[in-house]
C-alpha cells in the first residue's frame, strides 16, 4: 500500500518547527551542563539517575569515540545528508502525522548533535541512568550517557517502527 503524499510546504513548516524546538531545547541543556559541570563531573539525582558531563566524539554507545578524530567529520556527514533525506521526505510526506512526527524527531535530534560536532567535535552527553541488572550488559549497570537529541532520535526511531507497524497492519 502506498504511503498519502501531501506536498508543498506549508504542512512540512509544522514539522520543521518541531525539529527546530528539539534543536533549541538540546541546546539549551547542552549549554547549562556545559556551564555548570566540568567534563566528568556528576551529580545523584536518584538512585538511579545522574547528572553527568561526558564528551562523545564517537556514535551512539560511544561507538569509534578513541578514533583519531576523523569519525568527527564522517558523523557530521552522516548527520547532514540524513537531515537533508528527512527534509526531502517531509515534503513528500507532510500530511501523514505519526511518519512526520518521527522524522521531525529524528532530523531535530541530528542537527543538535551536528551542532554540538562542528562546534566542539564532541558530543556532550548528560544524562546517566543506571540500574543493577544492566551490569552484565554495561559497567557497573551504567547505560551510556546520552542528551536531548539522542532521546528524540530514540523516541524517531520508535515513532517510524510503530508507523511501519500500523501501515502493514491497515494493508491487510
Amino acid at each position: 500500500m502506498a504511503r498519502k503524499s501531501s506536498t508543498g510546504t506549508g504542512g512540512m513548516l509544522q514539522w520543521l518547527g518541531l525539529a527546530l524546538v528539539i534543536v533549541i531545547a538540546d541546546q539549551f541543556t547542552k549549554v547549562l551542563i556545559t556551564g555548570f559541570y566540568q567534563l566528568g563531573d556528576s551529580t545523584q539525582v536518584t538512585s538511579f539517575f545522574n547528572l553527568v558531563r561526558w564528551h562523545n566524539s564517537g556514535a551512539a554507545f560511544s561507538f569509534l569515540n578513541g578514533a583519531a578524530g576523523w569519525q568527527r567529520w564522517f558523523f557530521t556527514g552522516i548527520g547532514v545528508l540524513a537531515a537533508s533525506v528527512i527534509v526531502w521526505l517531509l515534503r513528500s510526506h507532510s500530511g501523514q502525522k505519526l511518519f512526520s512526527f518521527a522524522l521531525a524527531c529524528i532530523l531535530g535530534g541530528a542537527l543538535g548533535n551536528v551542532i554540538d560536532r562542528l562546534l566542539y567535535g564532541h558530543v556532550v552527553d548528560f544524562l546517566d541512568f543506571h540500574w543493577r541488572w544492566l551490569a552484565p550488559l554495561f559497567p557497573m549497570g551504567h547505560f551510556p550517557a546520552f542528551n536531548v537529541a539522542d532521546s528524540a532520535i530514540s523516541l524517531g526511531a520508535a515513532c517510524l517502527i510503530l508507523d511501519e507497524l500500523l501501515r502493514v497492519r491497515r494493508a491487510r
